[in-house]
């Protein structure tokens, strides 16, 4: 039986990645961070099929605890600071977790399972400002937020440790992917369940940024797939998972007004300026051709059904 260790375990993708591991057999550790109030309802379900173990991305010596206790054949780390917009507010913060974590964590693995294959959630904010869209894995990186440099750090660091020590080290650069697990600061999942109390009568306004940022959004799911892949090849690889669409804020907006027979949007929208970046790329479009080629992977879930799903799922919740 494999073993599997997914820092983050309990946040959207980890939680994804989890039952997908599951349900191919393996023995499922991940981390979690302490906290004042438990945070594990995405992986209610699954609880007693998988190891927690305490540990953060700022400790190193839980780190190693971890992987020593979990001796994983597969590391997956997922676990960041993950919100662009507040990466500007705690810089030093998320360059410490989100790209110096990356580090301590391969390290852990190097010394302590050089041989189990390391996979790192990568972005396609580290490609931001980059005007040759659509992205593929030669693109340049062109990071626009502090987030996306730190995740420029992670994905250089994996190299490094793929090329020094010869350490199966794969780097997925993933597209937006949202879900029903979604967390409730992201915009997609904010217009979801603002959708869903709006047509519930508990509320009548969003507050909302850019809404003409465009996006290449995928399904959550259908990417935990490809990140598994990655880590099934003799070699290890970067690969771009993208859908190869784009649709703005004001897209998913419509079709999530539409779909819950709202009608217009606009009377419960609010523009707030707090929330624009003071950096934003325009367009973030991504090329997974060479997932397609060498992994076999492409997606199964659109932006139309994407949006759709999320709206269904929050509508059935209230």
């Amino acid at each position: 039986m494999k073993r599997a260790l997914i820092t983050g375990i309990n946040g959207q993708d980890g939680s994804y990645l989890a039952e997908l591991l599951l349900s191919k057999g393996y023995e499922v550790h991940g981390t979690i961070r302490r906290a004042s109030l438990p945070n594990l309802d995405r992986i209610k379900h699954i609880r007693d099929r998988v190891t927690l173990h305490w540990a953060d991305l700022s400790d190193s010596s839980s780190l190693f605890d971890a992987v020593r206790l979990s001796q994983p054949d597969e590391v997956y780390n997922l676990g960041a600071q993950s919100d662009v917009r507040i990466s500007f507010d705690i810089p030093e913060y998320v360059g410490n977790v989100t790209g110096l974590g990356a580090l301590r964590l391969l390290e852990a693995v190097r010394q302590v399972r050089p041989d189990a294959r390391f996979y790192q959630a990568g972005s396609s904010e580290m490609l931001g400002l980059n005007p040759d869209i659509p992205c593929n894995e030669e693109s340049t990186f062109m990071p626009a937020s502090p987030y996306a440099a730190a995740k420029v750090y992670a994905y250089n660091v994996t190299k490094n440790y793929r090329e020094s020590y010869s350490m199966h080290a794969s780097n997925g650069i993933l597209w937006n992917h949202e879900s029903e697990r979604r967390g409730v600061e992201f915009v997609t999942r904010k217009i979801t369940l603002a959708v869903s109390a709006i047509k519930h009568g508990s509320t009548g306004h969003i507050k909302l940024g850019n809404l003409g940022a465009k996006r290449d959004w995928g399904y959550a799911p259908d990417f935990v797939e490809g990140m598994w892949l990655m880590l099934q090849q003799d070699e290890p690889d970067d690969y771009v998972l993208a859908t190869g669409e784009t649709h703005s804020v004001m897209e998913f907006l419509n079709l999530a007004f539409m779909h819950a027979d709202l009608g217009e949007w606009q009377p419960h929208i609010d523009i707030d300026s707090s929330l624009f970046r003071p950096e934003d790329p325009p367009v973030l479009l991504g090329d997974a051709s060479k997932a397609l080629d060498k992994l076999g992977w492409k997606p199964q879930v659109y932006f139309d059904e994407l949006v759709r799903r999320m709206v269904d799922y929050d509508l059935e919740q209230q």
